[in-house]
């Protein structure tokens, strides 16, 4: 998949929600439907799209276990993307590194100023 098919697939944040949600472990399409819904305010069939635009994308795998149905996310193509971001990494990383380091400073002065006498 290109990376520019994925950030299309990415690019609905009902897409990127559902992610979200199998970030944190297997889950069935009701429990899916049911936050998506709550969230989003769309219909079930709906829903069921965006799961299909992700397994077709190759971002989700479905399993079967009796009649229920669980999505877990699909690595591949967000490792991907993530090699494709790399390319421009350097525009944000040494800013990050700089926050880093002054976030470090502050507390260091922030201990030292508490361990004086006022």
């Amino acid at each position: 998949m290109g990376s520019v098919h994925a950030f299309d697939v990415l690019g609905d944040p009902v897409r990127r929600r559902i992610l979200e949600l199998l970030a944190d472990g297997e889950r069935s399409s009701g429990e899916i439907t049911a936050v998506v819904r709550e969230e989003f305010g769309i219909s079930q069939p709906a829903v069921s799209q965006h799961l299909k635009v992700l397994r077709d994308g190759g971002f989700a795998v479905v399993r079967a276990e009796g009649t229920r149905r669980l999505y877990a996310v699909d690595s591949a193509p967000l490792r991907e993307i993530d090699a494709w971001l790399d390319r421009f990494r350097r525009f944000w990383t040494p800013h990050l590194d700089a926050l880093a380091t002054e976030i470090a400073r502050g507390r260091r002065a922030r201990r030292n100023d508490s361990g004086s006498e006022p």
